[in-house]
């Protein structure tokens, strides 16, 4: 709970570093509320809407309300998916102004003992520090190869967790082991090389997901890319900034571009939907700084996910891709498509390959409610928009829901668990896919 003293330098605060420009921008013409996946799930509370969250950050800048919280609950139970701006008629860059409103909110409240130590621990002591990541993602792999897992699910432990959790402990994919993960070569070569890509790894992506990052470099690779991966890289900073730290992610976002200009690549190439949304808004996170803006905005034009650069090379004319009997779905990454603007990339790949039946998701652009720690954090809401996003995959009967996010990959599998269809239907990301359909043929 917020005291007057802090709703006053709050409000003091939305006054003069909100965009009012931006914020005036919104016509109130309501094209955003069918999109909006809690306006919908709320029972259509305009206050859980896109224009709704920017008439209260309006009002509280004019002073008209207290920062109190009701408004903070708003935006807290926004997803961020950002499925508002594609549809938006007047342009509105509503990610931005959520993410300044959150941050104006966080720095300026005194959170309990318990919450800033969490907060602590997670922005500043694990994520902007890669190898305590790997060392964390051991952990969870000792975990499951020790017996400690076997255990932990056979004596019923796990039924001490919040439901949602102990369901998704079972979705968690095989961790490798941590040799793997500090061993893996910073250089790939190709038999003819015709571009230069460099890698973001990404935090979980390099971790708990160490082979998509490997199929990904395998597809680079044979799409004709020779690939670097910068070691001094750190976390996108997406985390930080969805959730009131944006301080530091312009310090990871500098230390990012510093990484990658110095390799002078043709290409930055992610594969995590959420990290690449924010990545590419690095020239936004640092307007404001003369020294790196030009910098930030050099690094963004190079950024592109991995199916668009798949597709611009023509990989799929290149290698043939090959799946017999397989029925599958493609459920979109929201920052993926709303913000990188890369949505037919993944169809066309996905259908370019032999043997499968493709059939698209009703609503495959609806948010599936994972965004970040969103579906920790907001379970009830996420779960919610997670059922809703099962009734259309179900419909779609694939054998395969494909995606290309890690969260979103890790909520369809706890989706499909909720929905017992654990031995009919997988979740896959996207370069996995790939990669199993190019190996065909060495089988």
């Amino acid at each position: 709970m917020t005291t007057l003293k802090e709703q006053t330098v709050i409000q003091e605060a939305f006054k003069n570093r909100m965009d009012e420009d931006e914020l005036l921008n919104c016509m109130r013409c309501g094209f955003c509320l069918p999109s909006c996946p809690t306006y919908v799930e709320s029972g259509f509370n305009e206050t859980h809407s896109p224009r709704g969250r920017i008439a209260l950050m309006k009002a509280v800048a004019d002073g008209l309300i207290e920062p109190d919280e009701d408004v903070e609950r708003s935006l807290d139970l926004c997803l961020g998916c950002r499925a508002c701006e594609p549809v938006c008629p007047s342009g509105v860059r509503y990610g931005h102004l959520l993410e300044e409103a959150r941050d104006i909110i966080n720095q300026n409240k005194k959170h309990s003992l318990p919450v800033k130590a969490v907060r602590n621990l997670v922005f500043n002591g694990l994520f902007p520090h890669q190898n305590r990541m790997r060392t964390t993602a051991g952990l969870l792999g000792f975990y499951q190869r020790s017996g400690l897992q076997s255990a932990a699910r056979k004596t019923g432990m796990l039924n001490w967790l919040p439901k949602n959790l102990a369901a998704m402990e079972k979705v968690i994919p095989q961790v490798p082991k941590l040799r793997e993960m500090k061993n893996r070569p910073t250089y790939f070569s190709s038999a003819k090389p015709v571009k230069k890509a460099a890698f973001f790894t990404g935090c979980l992506m390099d971790t708990m997901f160490l082979e998509t990052n490997n199929a990904t470099i395998k597809l680079l690779q044979l799409a004709g890319c020779e690939i670097h991966i910068p070691q001094n890289q750190a976390c996108c900073g997406a985390l930080h900034g969805h959730s009131g730290e944006k301080q530091t992610a312009r310090d990871l976002a500098k230390r990012n571009i510093e990484a990658f200009e110095k390799l002078e690549a043709d290409y930055i190439i992610t594969n995590a939907g959420g990290c690449g949304a924010f990545l590419v808004d690095y020239d936004h996170l640092l307007k404001d700084d003369r020294e790196w803006h030009e910098r930030a905005l050099k690094f963004s034009e190079k950024l592109k996910d991995i199916s668009e650069i798949l597709y611009e090379l023509e990989f799929h004319k290149k290698v043939k891709l090959e799946l017999p009997g397989q029925i599958i779905t493609y459920q979109d990454s929201c920052h993926l498509r709303n913000v990188m603007k890369t949505s037919m990339a993944p169809r066309k790949l996905l259908n370019s390959i032999e043997g499968i039946e493709f059939r698209e998701m009703k609503d495959a652009d609806r948010c599936c409610g994972s965004a970040g720690i969103y579906n920790i954090v907001e379970s009830e809401m996420s779960m919610q928009i997670l059922d809703q996003k099962m009734i259309h995959a179900k419909s779609a009967n694939a054998a395969v829901i494909v995606t290309s996010n890690p969260g979103c990959l890790l909520q369809m599998k706890l989706g499909i668990e909720r929905e017992g269809l654990s031995r009919k239907v997988k979740a896959v990301h996207i370069a996995d896919i790939l990669v199993e359909a190019a190996c065909q043929k060495e089988k």
